[in-house]
């Protein structure tokens, strides 16, 4: 087995069988578990400190404030919060590993100039992921966790004060909620500016398509988030801003494939 030269579209590595493919598969997999798994017993051991650092921004609207806590109501309840702590700071950790195990598994498949246009989205990934998380673990939560504050009650006319004590589990699920959302919904250019590289649609078509875009966002929006429309803007037009990034990194995959195709016109001539 040796590697092919010539052409920018030969393929570079080399032809395995199906069972050797499935062997390398089996590899990748078990490294990147390997890193998970260890990234999860590191992150475990600071699991107490990782929840302090995702309940900041309740704590700082709080600070001053005498007697304010988080609770737990079930024996094991912070015992598997801090197991769900330690398994998403984990896939934080392990990503790098992970994805280049990816990469190291899928790049002898493809043609060279299929990996320089493939590479770009995989380094791309992880960059706009961890900006939604940034995005709305600094931006995001302290609006929205200031919302929902402002509904306490005080006891007034012999009546009950309504007090928030939040339960940590409850918290760890919508905190890690809002960072996927925000996360995922970042990664939109990279989603669609795939489809056009690969024909699926085309930036004309993104352009055409720009309202229905608009409302989606809203939608997205409204399902993911809390119900409140701080929380629902925030993301909604972030959506709307990368979908028009969308359409300009379209622009850019087409006329790149064009100068391509015209100089490989050339050169056959």
């Amino acid at each position: 087995m040796s590697e092919t030269t010539g052409s920018e579209s030969t393929i570079d590595d080399k032809k395995m069988p199906l069972l050797d493919h499935l062997v390398e598969l089996r590899r990748r997999l078990i490294y990147a578990a390997i890193a998970l798994l260890l990234a999860f017993f590191v992150c475990f051991y600071f699991a107490n400190s990782l929840f302090d650092f995702l309940v900041q921004p309740l704590a700082e609207i709080w600070e001053g404030q005498e007697g304010r806590r988080l609770i737990f109501t079930a024996l094991q309840e912070k015992f598997f919060t801090n197991v769900k702590v330690a398994f998403f700071a984990a896939l934080f950790l392990a990503f790098p590993i992970i994805s280049a195990q990816l990469w190291a598994f899928i790049a002898p498949g493809l043609y060279r100039n299929e990996k320089h246009a493939f590479l770009p989205f995989l380094i791309a990934t992880p960059i706009l992921f961890f900006g939604g998380a940034a995005f709305v673990f600094y931006i995001v939560l302290p609006l929205a966790w200031q919302f929902f504050a402002g509904f306490e009650q005080l006891a007034t006319g012999g009546g009950l004060s309504i007090q928030l004590e939040p339960k940590v589990n409850e918290y760890l699920s919508l905190t890690m909620r809002l960072l996927f959302a925000f996360g995922l919904a970042f990664e939109l250019p990279v989603a669609l500016t795939l489809m056009v590289r690969v024909g699926i649609t085309s930036s004309d078509s993104l352009k055409r398509k720009r309202r229905y875009s608009i409302v989606l966002a809203f939608v997205a929006a409204a399902i993911l988030t809390p119900p409140d429309p701080i929380s629902q803007l925030t993301l909604a037009i972030p959506i709307i801003l990368l979908y028009e990034v969308s359409i300009w990194c379209g622009k850019l995959v087409e006329r790149r494939a064009r100068k391509a195709a015209e100089e490989e016109d050339e050169d056959s001539s």
